[in-house]
């Protein structure tokens, strides 16, 4: 919970944290386990600012506030270039076209502090156990 309401406290447009963060969480929960924390994924969607530098000032925001945590931010409205994709049109529709099922999951911490998540392919993939390929791109990238 700390980690999602450092990332509240910038209060960015559509900001999450997702992928292999809150999906290891939810499998570490099931089996008792402590995933080593590889990286803290925050995306969010800004169209008025697509420059990677607004991203790197906002992971040196976070180290500032969480000092030691391996913060990632992704800004998704530029992230469509990046894949040869289409233009998102918010996050959860660039998370959809993430290559695996299980990581196109994010949660956050609303304003009045309930806890907020999204499963681009619903709450089941996470518990079974396994990783998946996303229908909507191609397998080769998975």
């Amino acid at each position: 919970m700390d980690a999602l309401r450092t990332v509240a406290q910038l209060e960015l447009p559509d900001a999450w944290i997702a992928a292999g963060f809150v999906r290891n969480a939810a499998w570490d929960a099931l089996h008792g386990r402590v995933t080593p924390l590889n990286d803290i994924d925050v995306v969010y969607f800004d169209s008025h600012e697509t420059t990677a530098a607004r991203d790197l000032e906002l992971e040196t925001r976070l180290r500032t506030r969480r000092p030691g945590m391996p913060w990632s931010v992704k800004n998704q409205a530029r992230m469509h270039r990046r894949h040869g994709h289409r233009a998102y049109r918010n996050t959860r529709d660039a998370m959809a076209c993430w290559p695996e099922q299980q990581t196109a999951v994010a949660a956050r911490v609303q304003a009045d502090g309930n806890l907020d998540c999204v499963a681009c392919f619903g709450f089941a993939c996470l518990v079974n156990s396994r990783v998946d390929p996303n229908p909507n791109c191609p397998r080769a990238v998975f």
